[in-house]
């Protein structure tokens, strides 16, 4: 069993779901400040450590120490395979960074390797946004790699993501009597059904496709078993591809929403919303990763914190161990295999000189 495989092992056994993330990152601190070529910083509950080697590019290597809250918890493994909450997204990944990063104390570029708290609730509870605020030039490099799961393969830019309520009134009345009311409710079934009748585009960009999604990911009201519903509200999640900017992936979403309101009865609240970013594959850094990686480049079509990198200005994509179909499922896996072929491509990609 490899170094990078038992690690994986241990940091699936620790738990970490969003907010509690502190047991883990005493881990990672406590395994990086052994090494004397890096500086290492806690702030909160994320550790970031840096190489300071005055080389001519840094390239940032970050991952996110939370996993969703889960019933399920510990590590079993199986024919060479890791099973467990977080063994994909992506505690895999990041025993690969915390090995590099204390095996490589020459890399070609300096090298800052993040590994930050709450990713996967709220942005604006993201671990990056708290070391930004505490230091932001531990953020600042020329290129990002995040180790979301791709498995092994990069996934380039990431779609945005939009969460409208539309909240639809009517009048309560006796069930008995539904016609001395409106009911709410029943007004879903139009709204619905353009919803689902919408057409989101397939959008290719610098070689690579985007497939947006609109869902309705929520419905709740109604106050009582026989009263007419006086208000329903709707959650809607369109995810856009990078192209686009959130006020017009507002505005689309919109257009297929508004012609079933009520301008007297009903109103729209925006409650999250967050840009994508695009492949930037003409870096030459992440097309060296691309070419050492030596399978097909695809979009990411989820959100992810390659969006944070980009809008700061620094090109960025995912690359990670672990089958991304996987992530928050309940059968969360990832082989050995998949930790080696990152890890090689990493160390090739860090310690080989670029192209010219």
């Amino acid at each position: 069993m490899s170094e990078i495989f038992e690690l994986a092992c241990e940091l699936v056994g620790i738990p970490s779901v969003s907010r509690e993330e502190g047991r883990l990152a005493d881990r990672v601190e406590g395994l990086l400040a052994s090494s004397p070529h890096l500086t290492v910083r806690r702030i909160g509950d994320n550790v970031v450590a840096r190489t300071d080697l005055g080389r001519d590019r840094r390239v940032i290597i970050a991952g996110h120490l939370d996993t969703v809250s889960s019933g399920a918890q510990g590590a079993r493994i199986e024919d060479g395979t890791l099973w467990g909450l977080g063994a994909a997204d992506m505690k895999g990944t990041l025993a690969v960074m915390i090995t590099l990063a204390g095996q490589l104390d020459s890399p070609t570029f300096d090298v800052t390797w993040i590994f930050y708290a709450r990713e996967e609730i709220a942005r604006s509870e993201s671990g990056l946004l708290e070391i930004e605020l505490a230091d932001p030039t531990l953020l600042e490099g020329d290129v990002a790699i995040l180790g979301e799961p791709t498995d092994a393969a990069v996934e380039a830019g990431c779609q945005g993501t939009l969460r409208l309520e539309v909240t639809l009134g009517g009048i309560p009345a006796h069930t008995a009597r539904p016609f001395m009311g409106l009911n709410a409710a029943h007004r879903l079934a139009p709204l619905l059904s353009a919803i689902v009748a919408a057409s989101p585009r397939t959008v290719t960009i610098d070689g690579v496709t985007f497939a947006e999604q609109c869902e309705v990911v929520g419905v709740h009201g109604g106050s009582g078993g026989n009263v007419v519903p006086a208000e329903v509200t709707l959650v809607v999640n369109h995810r856009f591809a990078p192209d686009r900017t959130p006020e017009a992936a507002i505005a689309w979403l919109r257009g297929v929403i508004d012609p079933h309101l009520d301008a007297a009865r009903d109103h729209v609240e925006v409650i999250d919303v967050a840009p994508g970013a695009l492949p930037s594959l003409e870096d030459p850094v992440l097309g060296r990763l691309v070419a050492l990686s030596a399978r097909p480049v695809s979009a990411k079509v989820g959100w992810t914190d390659v969006a944070t990198f980009a809008g700061r200005g620094i090109p960025a994509a995912n690359f990670g161990a672990g089958d991304p179909l996987l992530a928050h499922h309940p059968e969360e896996r990832v082989s050995e295999e998949s930790l080696l072929a990152v890890a090689s491509t990493l160390r090739d990609l860090l310690t080989e000189p670029s192209p010219a």
